[in-house]
């Protein structure tokens, strides 16, 4: 298969939803389809103690939830697959984000009971902002939930984007008969099961086939809502779809496996491959020869045995090689990767080539950070991989004097990852943790003691905002730093950051330093 063919057959998509909206259950699901798995993993079952593949940290088989975006890829029907499953917990928001910067479309789940929920609709809002085009599926339709034609109208003016279902359910809950395939004509029975899969059956909705399948009464319902769909929502369109502006939507059970390989057939056919990518210099095709990435996530101890760090490298063109020498933009030197990996999750083999679209998985003895490029030679720097300013603050404290070292690495490794961010106050040297959210607190901690043997307390400490500061004016920025001197940190990279602890106290410092930039992400 030539190179260009390699590429047009990528599919790189990240799964999206609020907590417990059975993201991770999805992806067992298509993991499943691919023949990545034999068994899919219950992701909460104290029976069985198989645990979902993506979910593979021991926090996240404790707690039944995604604590860190797991990379997956895997072949189906002559297309190569990588799926990238996010955290829907708000506290680790911003892997999900940085996630959508290395995904060419996106899968939001919607539970069917809930809706639109509130995390939901923040990632909606970075996929707009990006013009990431977008797929819904509405999951857990074996339990009772809300009208389809309520949770359309709900997605519409919640998520602001014109939606068109491609699959239709015939009642929900304890009545749930299965779906109907618009994208294809093809009716759906629904059997329960967690590992087979039911059989389509290509049916003409008029005939009365239909009332052989699912009874009189639930064959004139689904015509009715068939011929109101086609009234109200206008046809499938895959340029709208592309450009992000129309959802197609469908219905199924991931926790049964049912509705997924209507949504995966539909997908591979539809679904983008590689799009080009902006750099600061100029945008990167895909199709161009000279290879060129960039690093979207850091993650530390994928194997326990091993302090190793993996840095995930989202491939925007050409082909990746091993033993090839790359060029490390931000060091303006040469690096060769000896063992580069493919992954399923933990479960990690190493390749020996990858191409646009494709995330790949570089030893990291700490060359790397977030946002870094690698490139045949070109100097490029790709954009649109912030920290966001954090919301809660705590001082970090050493529990065991003797384990210093193994505490110092830990957090330098973690904050690499980006799970937190680390400051350094300026009045008294002590480290201070800004997260988005407590639970990332418990994750920290659980991790030091866990993966280093290092043991933390934490020490409220009452912040409003970090926010990093600029100025052109030499003079009025070291005015601005003698007078809030107890509040001035620096963050990993020696920049200057200002802690507010205050709403009024930072309106106050933007209104007296005219001349100051007061930035609430990373990137500026």
């Amino acid at each position: 298969m030539d190179f260009q063919e390699e590429i047009k057959r990528r599919r790189t998509f990240a799964i999206i939803s609020h907590p417990d909206a059975g993201k991770t259950t999805l992806t067992e699901k298509l993991l499943l389809f691919g023949g990545a798995i034999h068994v899919a993993g219950a992701v909460k079952s104290n029976k069985i103690k198989k645990t979902a593949t993506s979910d593979w940290m021991e926090i996240e088989k404790q707690r039944g939830i995604s604590v860190a975006t797991s990379v997956m890829g895997f072949e189906y029907d002559d297309y190569k697959i990588n799926i990238l499953d996010t955290p829907g917990h708000q506290d680790f928001a911003e892997d999900t984000f940085r996630t959508l910067t290395a995904v060419d479309s996106v899968i939001i789940v919607i539970d069917s009971a809930k809706g639109v929920e509130a995390q939901t609709r923040k990632l909606m809002n970075v996929c707009r902002m990006r013009n990431t085009p977008v797929i819904v599926f509405i999951n857990k339709m074996d339990r009772e939930g809300r009208d389809a034609f309520d949770l359309l109208d709900e997605i519409e003016a919640e998520l602001g984007i014109k939606v068109r279902p491609l699959s239709w359910p015939i009642n929900m809950g304890i009545n749930f008969k299965g779906v109907y395939n618009i994208y294809e004509q093809k009716l759906n029975l629904y059997t329960p099961s967690k590992q087979t899969v039911s059989k389509a059956i290509a049916i003409d909705i008029n005939s009365n086939e239909l009332e052989t399948n699912i009874g009189d009464a639930d064959a004139e319902k689904l015509r009715e809502d068939l011929e109101l769909i086609n009234g109200v929502y206008s046809d499938f369109s895959t340029e709208e779809y592309l450009k992000g502006e129309t959802a197609p939507v469908f219905f199924g059970s991931a926790l049964n496996n049912f509705g997924i390989k209507e949504l995966l057939d539909c997908f591979v056919k539809i679904a983008p491959s590689p799009q080009p990518v902006e750099a600061q210099e100029r945008v990167v095709n895909p199709n161009e020869d000279a290879f060129s990435g960039f690093v979207f996530k850091i993650h530390a101890n994928m194997d326990p045995n091993h302090r190793s760090c993996i840095a995930f490298v989202k491939i925007c063109s050409g082909k990746f090689e091993r033993n090839v020498n790359y060029k490390h933009v931000r060091f303006g030197k040469l690096m060769k990767f000896s063992a580069p990996t493919c992954f399923m999750a933990q479960k990690k083999e190493t390749v020996e080539e990858a191409f646009a679209g494709d995330i790949v998985g570089l030893p990291d003895t700490g060359n790397f950070k977030i946002g870094d490029s690698l490139s045949s030679g070109e100097n490029l720097h790709f954009k649109g991989l912030p920290s966001f300013s954090p919301e809660m603050f705590k001082y970090l404290e050493n529990e065991d004097p003797m384990k210093v070292k193994q505490l110092d690495k830990g957090i330098h490794q973690l904050m690499d990852e980006g799970v937190a961010q680390m400051f350094v106050n300026q009045f008294n040297g002590r480290k201070i943790i800004g997260t988005v959210g407590q639970l990332q607190f418990e994750v920290i901690q659980y991790r030091l003691l866990h993966e280093y043997g290092a043991k933390c307390r934490w020490e409220p400490l009452p912040m409003f905002k970090a926010c990093w500061i600029e100025s052109d004016d030499q003079t009025e920025l070291e005015n601005f730093k003698k007078r809030k001197f107890q509040y001035m940190a620096k963050d990993k990279d020696d920049r200057d950051v200002f802690l507010a602890d205050s709403n009024y106290v930072l309106q106050m410092a933007q209104n007296d330093f005219k001349n100051i930039r007061f930035h609430f992400t990373s990137e500026f």
